[in-house]
């Protein structure tokens, strides 16, 4: 007689196994920039050390494009050149800033590990932004070098900045051929020392530099393979240090947690592959790369499945090696998920959901399949060594299912915002917990998400703070005041409106100040919808707009 198991006894004793005394992640209480949290004890302690191992992986690929394939000894060599020429012929040193701005491509990710090697801080740069933007990231970062595409060179020719710029397309190649053979740098560095700038979009209007240290990227690495060992033991298959058979798909971009953090760096030290989708969103060209190179995990943002499932001829393609399908960046219904379950084979008993924010590195919740399946619309359990508090207007934890600010510490938090102290006090309290200006619930050990920061629009899993906008809109003479709201749309899950108040007697056109704000913001955060009035915006006794009275 076959004896029956309880699914989550299993989990829970796999889980003990793995983190318990003598496991292969064992956990423990350690101090983390002066407060104690839990850790894993056999964990790297540079990302450097990381980089040098991977050079193991031999002949394995790395990185894939649609035209070019970069193994892990072909990467580690070209690594090891780039990080000798930056030190030898820019000077660049520890804690140098290295700033990269380029579409998604090898060099990209070249460049992040070159920075690591030599302990300088990567600069990940958005590479949709304006001229504006990229010199308001450059005079807050001070680079001692950017290395940048050519089609992102020529945004930085009008710029009042003086800085060495490597192009990827014509001085990499050089430098590779004439460093060749060199020898890769080691530098150490404290583990609490920053490694990498990522910019959010701020409250304050300007973004912010979120500034990751070794500590966290090695965390992110090690969730990473603790996860690859949890799925391991659920299917059966002997958990192993590597190489991993598993190939990543890569839709998002590298200047985001989700490509560089949750990809990028975590397959380096795994030894999977990274398959690079290049140029704009293409369900066919997608299914292709996925068809040939054999994928095997995607994260994709909920607009990229929506167009997924718009698509009227999946069948043509062998979708069969996709065994991991999750939705990343931004929120679905738990509608939208089913339709994914129905449309998609693959997503029918794979599909995963998550919850995370640029600050805490990785994601803060994981809705595994039974999760959804169970409770749609959880957004799943905290992750390995995540704490989690639902907390009141006053800071005070609130009691299990009831409403309040999620707030999260762990050792993939943020060291801080970049030369903002004040921000950072404002969002990391001192026993190091991050209030993510989220607002959920935590109930039965799962998160919920009841309403994003105040006044985010996610746009295609682009964050898009209306503050900035506004700020910008009023810099137009005919403009009064303006208030930016995000209203539902079908496939970008929400767009860009404006409200705009003139000045009396001015008059101004959509398209006079559609052109306005896209001479100084990216395109994604230009309103695609307007409203004129002569009446002022509804605001409460503090002078604040109510967002809510206001009518599109």
């Amino acid at each position: 007689m076959t004896k029956s198991v309880d699914p989550q006894q299993y989990i829970a004793s796999v889980m003990a196994g793995l983190t318990g005394p003598g496991g292969r992640f064992e956990l423990g209480p350690e101090e983390v920039l002066g407060t104690e949290m839990p850790v894993m004890r056999n964990r790297d302690r540079s990302l450097g050390d990381v980089l040098a191992a991977s050079r193991a992986y031999g002949v394995r690929d790395y990185l894939v494009t649609e035209d070019r394939r970069l193994s892990y000894a072909e990467h580690g060599e070209s690594v090891a050149a780039l990080a000798t020429a930056l030190s030898e012929r820019f000077g660049v040193r520890k804690g140098d800033r290295i700033a990269i701005l380029a579409a998604n491509t090898p060099d990209w990710v070249m460049s992040f590990w070159a920075a690591q090697a030599l302990g300088a801080i990567a600069v990940g740069f958005n590479a949709w932004w304006v001229p504006r933007e990229i010199e308001y990231a450059l005079h807050r970062t001070e680079p001692t070098v950017v290395i940048v595409d050519a089609k992102r060179a020529a945004l930085l020719d009008d710029l009042d900045v003086d800085v060495p710029v490597v192009g990827m397309d014509t001085d990499l190649p050089r430098l590779l051929g004439e460093y060749a053979g060199a020898e890769l740098p080691t530098t150490p560095v404290d583990e609490d020392d920053p490694a990498v700038i990522l910019f959010t979009s701020g409250t304050s209007g300007r973004p912010k530099g979120v500034v990751h240290s070794h500590r966290n990227l090695l965390a992110v690495i090690d969730y990473h393979r603790y996860s690859d060992a949890l799925s391991a033991a659920f299917t059966g298959r002997p958990a192993a240090d590597g190489p991993s058979d598993l190939r990543y798909l890569m839709t998002s971009p590298l200047f985001h947690i989700a490509s560089l953090h949750n990809l990028a760096v975590p397959r380096l030290a795994t030894g999977g592959a990274v398959v690079i989708h290049q140029g704009s969103f293409d369900v066919d060209r997608v299914l292709r790369l996925v068809e040939k190179e054999r994928v095997t995990n995607w994260g994709a943002v909920p607009t990229m499945v929506s167009r997924l499932l718009d698509h009227d001829d999946l069948e043509r393609y062998d979708l069969s090696s996709l065994t991991g399908f999750a939705l990343a960046s931004a929120p679905s219904s738990p509608a939208f998920q089913q339709r994914v379950r129905d449309t998609l084979p693959f997503a029918r008993d794979a599909l995963a959901d998550s919850y995370g924010l640029t600050e805490s590195s990785t994601a803060v919740s994981v809705a595994t399949p039974m999760d959804l399946a169970a409770s749609p619309g959880t957004l799943g359990r905290p992750i390995i060594g995540v704490a989690v508090q639902v907390r009141d207007p006053f800071g005070e934890p609130v009691a299990d299912g009831v409403e309040g600010e999620i707030c999260v510490r762990s050792p993939y938090v943020m060291l801080g915002y970049w030369n903002d102290e004040a921000a950072t006090t404002a969002s990391i309290d001192t026993d190091r917990w991050l209030r993510t200006g989220d607002f959920g619930t935590l109930a039965n050990g799962m998160v919920r998400l009841t309403g994003r920061r105040s006044d985010l629009i996610l746009r295609g899993g682009e964050n898009v703070y209306p503050v900035e906008i506004e700020q910008v809109v009023d810099e137009h003479p005919a403009v009064a005041e303006c208030a930016v709201l995000g209203v539902a749309h079908p496939d970008l899950g929400q767009e860009v409106a404006a409200v705009v108040v003139l000045r009396s007697g001015a008059t101004a056109t959509e398209d006079e100040l559609r052109d306005f704000v896209g001479d100084r913001l990216a395109y994604y955060k230009v309103p695609t919808r307007w409203r004129f009035t002569t009446d002022p915006l509804p605001r409460n006794a503090t002078g604040k707009t109510i967002r809510t009275r206001i009518d599109l």
